[in-house]
């Protein structure tokens, strides 16, 4: 498995990890750690690519949702969601309940912050554009907060996602960053042709910032390019793909 971690980032009590696409049971489209029950790929292997990843991580569960590009974000606490429930973040306190999200592109980001008596509390969000711009990552936070988390602690991994020279935009595509904070104009680079290149991790990292978190630490690894570590929509859409993999970035308490 090709799994990228920040030990130094989060505490022991954690264990975390931003999946690559290496080391499942997948073919074709789908090799080979696709962890997306949405995808065409055959259901068997999907399952097993995601018993591993638990087993990695010494979980006992793992929950992910039917991902929309929406702001929601639920707490799980003894489930088993398997992309039923729909929406793009999850929160718990539960030891051993691992949660995660699926990206081929967006942005996977991983949370930990902990409560008055010093007690973890984790997330994980989806951030594509759109749910960033709808406040996926604020809604995460909040929740974090009602189930107790300290916000001045929390700390934010922005794991791996399509890089600013791989993701050109039409020029109208700014619009709504702009109206939402004139400040997004740092996140667009000109291009040709009335193009624009997008940086979506320092969109996610800006909105973070924006919204009080201080500790934050980011993969930049570009989905798109690294075609052997990493699935991409954007790019399967280039080359004609019927379908896609997703991968998993998700995080857990350490129940012992």
């Amino acid at each position: 498995m090709n799994i990228l971690k920040f030990d130094d980032f989060f505490p022991d009590v954690i264990t975390h990890g931003f999946f690559g696409r290496c080391g499942g049971l997948s073919t074709g489209l789908y090799d080979n750690l696709n962890c997306s029950p949405q995808s065409n790929d055959n259901p068997e292997a999907v399952a097993e690519n995601r018993a591993r990843v638990v087993e990695v991580l010494h979980g006992r569960a793992l929950s992910t949702l039917q991902q929309i590009h929406s702001s929601i974000c639920l707490s799980v606490e003894h489930s088993c969601t398997q992309g039923i429930e729909e929406g793009d973040a999850l929160v718990t306190k539960t030891a051993g309940q691992v949660i995660g999200c699926l990206t081929a592109d967006c942005g996977p980001v991983l949370f930990y912050g902990l409560d008055r008596e010093n007690k973890p509390v984790i997330g994980a969000a989806h951030a594509g554009w759109g749910g960033a711009l709808k406040g996926v990552l604020e809604s995460t936070i909040d929740a974090m907060v009602k189930l107790g988390a300290d916000k001045r602690n929390i700390r934010a991994a922005i794991g791996p996602c399509i890089g600013q020279a791989s993701y050109e935009v039409g020029i109208e595509f700014a619009a709504p960053f702009l109206a939402d904070n004139e400040e997004a104009e740092t996140f667009f680079r000109a291009g040709s042709n009335d193009k624009l290149f997008f940086d979506l991790q320092g969109y996610i990292a800006f909105r973070l910032k924006r919204y009080g978190i201080e500790h934050i630490v980011i993969a930049n690894k570009d989905t798109y390019v690294l075609k052997d570590e990493y699935f991409s929509y954007r790019r399967a859409t280039h080359q004609g793909e019927s379908d896609y993999g997703r991968q998993i970035s998700a995080i857990c308490i350490r129940s012992t």
